[in-house]
């Protein structure tokens, strides 16, 4: 089954929590703290994979957890950190957040990737809060949770020539022909209803990859017969193999009509290299074929003939095909393995802080002030009074008086609660 479209919900793993302890061993007077660090939570990563041509996988499981951080221990041992979750995806794979939409990532290459979540940082042992002050800290950290989020997943599929034209024009019978796809074929229109792959061998040691393009109709920029589906698989596209059927009442029509819908919904597809073939050609005799040679040389377009069941044209249409497709990459810029990045989709937001006031409390957010809440044991009354001095100097009470709170209200960051006072 094809599937070029999916929402999942990702969670990356809790930070494990770091641990007071303090050194107890014969003969060792005053052993001092040595409670060990929590592990990081592990990331959720995005990689592109040429193992998968679908995000079907994504269909029945939508939710994707990485593991927690062990927590610490005595005698300074640091839990071990938690193993990401690598979820692999087709390439062409385009990744939004599921809130606003933003695109997170394109991965358009083999093995390229993404943090779509990252892991909560461990917390900290006691052992890291001795000073020549405090030989004996009561003090210790727990881990942060992981990001979560719902991400859309959108596959763009990356062929070198897609083969366009109107419903029943030959599409699906003419990549059957010339690859290893076995696409539906039947003698109505839109039979097909999903874009298929193909591998064109060219000669010993060239070939192309063709797709299939499920039929478009007028009004396709518009999702007319679900236009959108089919025309962004046609984006990534290096080559428009535009079939028309020369049993059609209007052929030049049809073919403008296309041309419009391309235009319409993005002007990048309109300027792709085009070969416009008429199938079908053993059911024409030379006065047909001529008349409809005139009919595009009349909009200066020049046309071939191929039939998918006599194969007439088909080996010189398949190297004009390779040519303009080799002709198209050696006009790319080259890509080089510094320009493949590994993308965070939470840096750009954690410093910010926000509040809002609703039934007369103060909602404090932020990445970076919600993790010193999640940070701090709420039991502990020294991890209270350093959570009071890190939210002094994040600038959270600062940024509460010019939203004019007053002693006495009450105060919540990420779900703590607590009475505000000078």
């Amino acid at each position: 089954m094809f599937l070029d479209f999916s929402k999942i919900n990702v969670k990356a793993g809790k930070g494990g929590n770091g641990v007071i302890s303090f050194r107890r061993e014969k003969y060792v007077e005053k052993g001092g703290p040595d409670g060990g660090d929590g592990g990081k939570g592990g990331d959720v990563i995005l990689v592109s994979s040429n193992s998968k041509t679908t995000l079907v996988d994504f269909r029945y499981q939508k939710h994707f957890k990485a593991e927690n951080g062990v927590n610490g221990k005595g005698k300074n041992m640091h839990g071990r950190c938690g193993k990401d979750l690598i979820i692999e995806v087709p390439i062409g794979t385009v990744v939004r957040r599921g809130d606003n939409k933003e695109i997170i990532a394109d991965l358009d290459e083999i093995d390229k990737k993404v943090i779509v979540a990252k892991g909560g940082i461990g917390g900290k042992g006691n052992a890291r809060f001795k000073s020549s002050i405090n030989n004996a800290p009561q003090i210790a950290e727990q881990g942060v949770e992981g990001d979560k989020l719902w991400i859309e997943l959108e596959l763009k599929l990356l062929s070198d020539v897609a083969i366009i034209g109107m419903p029943n024009a030959g599409k699906s019978t003419l990549i059957s022909v010339v690859s290893n796809a076995k696409p539906k074929i039947a003698d109505y229109p839109f039979t097909t209803l999903n874009p298929n792959l193909g591998v064109v061998r060219v000669d010993e040691s060239s070939s192309l990859v063709m797709s299939d393009i499920p039929g478009l109709i007028e009004g396709a920029s518009e999702n007319a017969g679900l236009g959108h589906r089919f025309l962004r698989h046609i984006e990534r596209s290096k080559v428009l193999l535009h079939l028309v059927d020369p049993i059609s009442q209007d052929p030049t029509n049809d073919y403008e009509i296309i041309r419009k819908e391309l235009e319409k919904y993005s002007p990048i597809l309109a300027e792709k290299e085009e070969v416009v073939v008429v199938s079908k050609s053993e059911t024409l005799n030379e006065e047909q074929k001529d008349k409809i040679k005139a009919e595009f040389q009349s909009i200066d377009i020049e046309i071939k003939f191929i039939s998918s069941v006599s194969r007439e044209g088909i080996d010189d249409i398949i190297r004009t095909l390779y040519e303009k497709k080799e002709k198209v990459d050696s006009q790319m810029p080259e890509k080089k393995e510094e320009d493949i990045e590994v993308f965070s989709i939470t840096e750009s937001e954690d410093k910010i802080i926000s509040i809002e006031k609703e039934d007369g409390i103060y909602y404090v957010n932020g990445k970076h002030i919600e993790r010193l809440v999640q940070k701090t044991p709420l039991g502990n009354e020294l991890s209270l009074e350093r959570l009071q001095m890190q939210l002094e100097k994040a600038g959270v009470f600062k940024a509460l008086k010019e939203k004019g709170i007053n002693e006495g209200d009450e105060v919540d960051i990420a779900g703590f609660r607590f009475d505000y006072f000078e």
